[in-house]
Formats: structure tokens, sequence, C-alpha cells
């Protein structure tokens, strides 16, 4: 007792602030203590930290503290941190949800309302509003549909200011009719389902003049942060090209006004492009809401260069705009209209779909708008981390200079350099030649500019992502290894033209190295290493890699996307942030709507009909699917880039013309093998998941291992027919088959981790040879207990690495061997594989 009280009498006379419980014991520290201990704690967080240890003992006004004492104290300081970052993490959600429910609310009466105006509309009204609309003249109804599909401005209003205010003001009263009010009768967005982890809230435009799409949603920035990303379209819309101010000049109401001239790109060879003669309101509300309006002027002609605009058709934007109004806290809500008429009179009948439908403006426009902006936001925070060390502004910058060039090359505008060399007709490749461009950093005096082979196609009942992917992992199957060195040694000044190519063969691995994505993984930046050999022995240790800088987008077939695209140019090895790029690839445009409710995940291929499970719905719903994507139409654009020099055009467009003649047969060679509604004769058939094929082969496997192996390969409970086969195809181990009726054994089937361990699909499989998964060591160990396997009917292979079709390493603990029978026994069926425990090195 008296050496307690003589501690708290310490305790008091030195004024201490800060208390902690140690086994009982009622510690205080003093001011000086305490600021001690927080320098110690600041430098040194660690609690296992020498460090710390040392200044803690070079400090002497520790040294009167237990160190128990100072294990509690650090113990206690950490928590006190943790609760404080849970606690400001907990703010800022409910920050977020707050908004979002007022978001919410907001919808909510608005929707409200649109029910409201329906239900006074009743059909009586609607039949006699249609009756007199049939029986008015002809030339009544077109000047009435113009007056909705039209703006009806006069170009004089460029040059009175006054008036151009007045149709800011109406432009920006029928801006939030749209975005708050009814004036559209908005649908949810098929495919697009709103939640906590969903980008916004997206409609489209029911029955409306023109195509329209609205997004509502939360992002993490200011509303003038976001108003100056927004109006910088071509960074953030891949089909703008270029967007210049006419004039400018400030409204009364401290608001300004703008008029635009926009030009957009053509997605396909098959259409012309866009541009658009505009009027710009940008104005703060009374409520604090910040508001930038859009709308079209009159005149076919209007613009800074009425010769640039040849190559165009002027399309309408109808009122448009952003709605952004900051939040309480930090962030803003934004609401964004896209309403346009794009004259969908003037493409091809086949192409009408993408000019006719709100859902590709949606895809294209008002979805990506909304996505680029928290793509900011989040690299803004630090929440995005990338690759090789780039900064997020930079990858973004190559993924849109890829892009960007790709669209010149099928755009050719004259202004640019492009004149056309050859076209052997609509449906041949075209040849174009810009002598203007320089595709290297160096002023070569052999240069001669740059050709073009682009061509488009009509795809029947071929998926495009998946067509996308099968390009992506499987280049060998289409590309030219030549053709990537010749236009990877063109591009540096040292090897410039032909003649600086050296005899080389292609190993045909491919490594892919990724170095970033968007937020929803919709769009990948990549680096691909093709591996390449010299055939010359003086040159066997000179290196003859080739590097690709590649974006893809558009692989998820269940994602709700524009198109999907492959594009890609040769880099140099040190990658530096000035490469010149000379973009080529493929761009797949869905030609009709994807069906509202979306399948969910399938393998597409041997055992894509495998389906393995019960099935669902009933056979007129499975034949509708069926009809479905039997149905599916696309349009398939095709673009290569070459480097020339001034005196070989002709052989350089011969080579280019044949090339991509080459890859087009390639290309149509995989869609019908690809093709849900009919493989190739040398896949084989075709297996459902009731069909007798599939279950006898799965029957075979387990059968066989049990035999030869004496264990079960599946649980007990698996016994009946669909029980094995649904139970083999989600088997944890990489189940493989192969084929040894040819000259080199080939895999003819794999389940589903065995798919995922070789990064392929079932129809890719059946190019994948099984010697080519092994590496040396694991070549070696297969021959040398092969004999024993045929013999004895299995065998057991040790640890090692294998490798994927996209060049990755897999180790793996063990690898079962077995012979698969047929029912008999007697007549052998494959090899199988099951390797143990893989997984990524």
């Amino acid at each position: 007792m008296a050496m307690v009280g003589q501690m708290m009498q310490r305790e008091n006379s030195s004024g201490s602030i800060n208390k902690h419980l140690d086994s009982g014991k009622y510690v205080r520290y003093t001011t000086e203590q305490v600021e001690a201990l927080e320098r110690v704690y600041s430098e040194c967080p660690k609690p296992s930290s020498l460090r710390r240890q040392q200044l803690i003992r070079e400090c002497p006004i520790l040294s009167h503290i237990e160190p128990k004492q100072i294990k509690v104290w650090f113990q206690n300081r950490r928590c006190r941190e943790k609760q404080r970052k849970e606690s400001t993490r907990l703010q800022s959600v409910n920050r977020k949800l707050t908004a979002m429910n007022k978001l919410l609310m907001e919808e909510n009466d608005r929707l409200q309302k649109q029910v409201s105006q329906l239900v006074c509309e009743n059909t009586y009204m609607r039949q006699q509003l249609q009756s007199v609309c049939n029986v008015s003249a002809p030339n009544a109804d077109a000047s009435c549909e113009s007056a909705v599909s039209a703006p009806h401005h006069s170009l004089r209003d460029a040059n009175n200011p006054a008036g151009l205010v007045s149709i800011a003001e109406e432009t920006l009263a029928e801006f939030l009719a749209k975005a708050t009010g009814t004036a559209v009768d908005w649908v949810q967005l098929p495919g697009m389902k709103p939640g906590p982890d969903s980008v916004g809230i997206f409609a489209i435009s029911q029955s409306c003049s023109g195509v329209a799409a609205r997004a509502c949603g939360l992002v993490s920035l200011e509303p003038t942060k976001i108003a100056e990303i927004l109006k910088d379209r071509p960074s953030w819309y891949r089909d703008c090209r270029s967007v210049e101010v006419f004039t400018m000049f400030p409204a009364g109401n401290g608001g300004t006004v703008e008029l635009l001239y926009t030009q957009t790109y053509a997605p396909t060879t098959l259409a012309p492009a866009r541009d658009f003669w505009t009027l710009r309101y940008t104005t703060t509300l009374q409520n604090g809401s910040l508001v930038v309006c859009e709308r079209s002027l009159s005149g076919s002609g209007a613009g800074p260069s009425v010769a640039a605009a040849s190559q165009f058709v002027r399309a309408d934007i109808l009122p448009s705009g952003y709605l952004i109004r900051p939040c309480e806290g930090g962030g803003s809500i934004i609401h964004i209209v896209d309403h346009l008429n794009l004259q969908a009179w003037s493409v091809p009948e086949v192409l009408r779909p993408l000019y006719e439908s709100s859902k590709v403006v949606a895809q294209k426009i008002t979805i990506s708008a909304l996505r680029y902006i928290r793509q900011i936001a989040q690299e803004t925070s630090g929440e995005v981390v990338y690759s090789l060390g780039r900064q997020p502004a930079v990858l973004r910058t190559f993924s849109q200079r890829l892009i960007r060039g790709f669209n010149d090359a099928i755009n050719g505008f004259n202004d640019d350099g492009w004149s056309i060399l050859s076209s052997e007709g609509a449906e041949d490749v075209t040849i174009a030649i810009n002598s203007a461009k320089n595709p290297t950093t160096s002023s070569n005096s052999l240069l001669g500019g740059v050709l073009c082979a682009k061509a488009s196609m009509l795809l029947q009942n071929v998926p495009p992502a998946v067509l996308v992917r099968f390009l992506r992992e499987h280049r060998s199957e289409w590309a030219d290894f030549n053709i990537d060195a010749y236009a990877a040694a063109s591009l540096k000044a040292s090897t410039y033209g032909c003649t600086g190519i050296r005899a080389t063969r292609f190993t045909g691995s491919q490594i892919i190295m990724p170095l970033g994505h968007t937020i929803e993984h919709e769009e990948m930046l990549e680096v691909i290493r093709l591996e390449g050999q010299p055939l010359n022995h003086e040159d066997a240790f000179a290196s003859r890699d080739i590097h690709l800088l590649q974006m893809c987008s558009g692989v998820d077939e269940n994602a709700v996307g524009a198109c999907s695209e492959l594009i890609f140019a040769p880099i140099d090895e040190m990658f530096p942030d000035d490469s010149p790029l000379l973009p080529s690839g493929f761009r797949i445009i869905p030609l009709h709507s994807k069906p509202d409710v979306l399948n969910t995940h399938k393998t597409l291929d041997l055992t894509s009909s495998l389906e393995v499970g019960p099935t669902s719905g009933s056979a007129a719903e499975n034949a509708e699917s069926s009809s479905s994507s039997r149905n599916t139409r696309s349009v398939l654009t095709i673009a290569f880039q070459f480097p020339l020099e001034s005196n070989l055009h002709e052989n350089v467009a011969a080579m280019a013309r044949q090339y991509v003649r080459s890859v087009i047969s390639s290309v149509q060679r995989a869609a019908i093998a690809i093709s849900p509604s009919g493989l190739s004769s040398s896949v084989g058939p075709r297996l459902s998941a009731a069909s007798p094929e599939a279950l006898t082969l799965a029957n075979w496997i387990c059968q066989s291992y049990s035999c030869h192996v004496g264990s079960e390969l599946l649980r007990a409970e698996s016994s009946s027919s669909d029980s094995v086969l649904k139970t083999l195809w989600h088997h944890q181990d990489a189940i493989l088959c192969c084929s040894l009726k040819q000259a080199v054994p080939v895999f003819i089937f794999a389940n589903q981790a065995g798919l995922d361990m070789l990064e392929t699909t079932l129809v890719a499989l059946q190019d994948i040879t099984l010697d080519k998964i092994f590496d040396d060591l694991g070549r070696k160990a297969l021959f040398s207990e092969f004999a024993k396997i045929m013999q004895q009917g299995f065998g057991y292979l040790p640890g090692g690495i294998c490798m994927s079709t996209m060049g990755r390493h897999i180790s793996y603990e063990q690898a079962v061997v077995w012979k698969v029978f047929e029912a008999e026994q007697n007549t052998m069926h494959c090899l199988a594989f099951s390797f143990v425990n893989w997984l990524f090195v």
C-alpha cells in the first residue's frame, strides 16, 4: 500500500496527461514522456523494429518507464491509429451512401412523375392524336419531323450574341427536363443493374426522335474538375477526332457560350465519319450545380473550314450535357445526357443498327464518360497502381495513342495526308498511303511515309469477345513473324527498311506482360514479347525478340460494351514514354443489341456445350436462346500499317495486300471454329449436357483411373452419369487428355481447371501438343516414365514446371498419368494427365 501511495504521489506531482491500464496498474505519463513516445512511434511504427529499441534506450526521459508499460503504450497507440483510420473510412463511406441515397430518391421522384404522366395519357387520346397525324398532309409530316429531329437555329445567330444567349437558355431548360424531368421516356439499359458496386445508373430512350442515353452517378471529384475533364472530349471519347472552339463570349449571368466544331471518327471503312456544329453553354445554377449543355446549330457547311468537312456527314446533337452537383463532404453527383441524330440514312443498311441504337450511344459515349471520370478519381486518390513503374497518365496516353492511330488509319482523312493508292472492289483490301507521316523519331532520307492496308467484312454467328480472345491468345495462328520483324526494325533509325532484316525463325512463343487496366477491366494495356531465333549460326547469341505494345478491350461476353478491339504496335524493348507508334489491329462491332438477360459465363469450345450441371428452362427457352445465338451479326474491320521506303511503294503495297488477305482467311477459319452454330470437322462433335458422348468420356476417364491406380478419382457420392460429368468438370486438379493417334500427341479435352492452367479454350486446346507444355526437365521425366506408363497403365511424374499458352510458368506438386480405355477395356482412347496442386509462379 505504501508503494502504491508513493507511485500515485509521483504521478500527481508530474502533471500527467495520458493513462493506460497494465495488469491492474493505473499508469500516467507526463507531457514530455508522451511527446517522446510519439517521436519514437512516428519514426519506427513497427513493433519489432530494432531501431525503436535503440531510440527508447537513447531517450533519458523514458528510462524510468518499465519496458512492458512502453509496449502497452505502443499497442494502444496502434489501436487508436487503426480506429482513427477506420473512423475516417466509415465517414467517407457514409458520405458516399448519403449522396447515393439522395440520388436514388431523386431518381425515384422522377420515375413517379413519369408514371403519373403515363397514367394520365389514356389510350383514346393517343389514338386520336395518331389519327390526326395520319390524315395530315405529307408536307406537314415532313415539316413536323424536321422540327423535332433537326435544330431550327439560323446560322446568322452566330453573329448575334443576344440570339445565341437565348438559344443557350432554351438549351439549358430542355437539357434539365431530360436530365431530371420526364421530357424523355427513359428505360433501364439492358445488362446494367444498379447496385453498390455499379458505376452508375444508366438508361436509354424508349421512344423519341434520334437516339438518347442517360447516366447518373457519384464521383469523388469536385464539379469544376469534372467539367474540365468532360469538356476535353478527345481524352475520353475514343471516336472523337478533334474539338475546335470557333468563338467564345461570356453570357450575362456569369456563364460562357461557345461555338464548337467537332469531328468524330467512323468506326469502320464502310461509312463516312460525322461532324457537329454546336453551341455549348456553361453556367452555374442557383443551387450551386454546374451545368454544361450543348446543342447543334443549323447549317451543313458551318464550321471553321468547309473544305475540311467534305469527308464528313453533318450530324446533330439535340439538347444534351452534364449536370454536376457538389456533395457535402466532397465529391459530386453527375447527370449525363447524350441525345443525337446520327443521320442513319447515309450508311449502308447493314450498318444502320450502329446509328439507330440508343444502346450503342450509351456504350460508346455516356458510359465511357462516367467510367473515365471514375478512373481519374481513383488514380487521383492513389487507388490505382500499375506495373513497370509507369504513371497512370502515361499508360492512359499510350492507350489513347494506339486507338487514335488505328482510327486515323481506318478513316484516312485527306487533311492528314492520306490518299488511296488502289482498291480492287468493295469486298477487297483498300491500300492508302500517307507520304507526310513519319513513323520514326529520326529524319531518315529513305523515309517514304506509311502504307495502310484495310478491309471490313461481315461475320455471322461469331461472338466478338470470343474472337478477340482467340486473336490475342493465339497470335501465331494468323500473324507472320517476319512481317512483325519488318515493322519493328523499320521503326529503328539504324535498321530502317527491308535490307536491315536478318533471317529469323519464330518459336511460336509469346509472353504477355500486363501494364494496367481500367477499373472494370473492360480494357487492358500490355506488352507482348515474341520470341525469335536467328537462323544463322554467327548470330546465335543475338536477340531476335520483338516487343509489341497492345491494347485489348471487350473480351468479356457478359459486359456491356460497344465493340471488341485488339490494337498493337511495335515498340523498342526499352519502351520510352515517347515511343513512336504505328498501330494495327482488329475491331469487331456487334450489329444487334444483346438480350436483356445476359447469360452466365460460358466456356466456348468442345465443352462449351458440356454446360455441366442440371439444365434449366424449358426446351422452348433453350431453342429460343439457340436461335438468338445463330442470328448474331458483327462487322470486322482490319487495318495494318507498314513503314515505307520511298522507292518501294509497289513492293510494300503488294506485300501488304497479300498479308491482309492471309489474315482475313485465318480469321474466317477461326470464326468458323468458334461459331456457336457449328464447328469445323477437325474440332469434332459438339457435346451437350445430356449427350452420350460427354457422359461416356467422363465415365471412361474415371473408370480407367480407378482400374489402374486403385483409388477413386471423384468423390463417392458422384454416382450418376450427370454427377460424374459435373464433378469431373469442376475438379480442383487440372485434368487433360491427349490423343496418341497423331504423329505428335495433341490435347483433345480438359476440365475447367485444365483450361485455366493452360490459359486457353477447348477449341484452341486441340492445337496444343503435349511437348509444348513441359520444360526440358518435364519432357525428360515424361520420356523416362513413358514405357512404364504404357506397360502398367499409369505412372507418376515428379513435381516440376510447365508453361501456359500465354508463356507463364506453372508449378505442380505431382502429375498422375493413366491410360483411358473405352468400355471394352481393350481399346485405348487417350492418355490422361492430372496435375495436382498447380499454381502460377
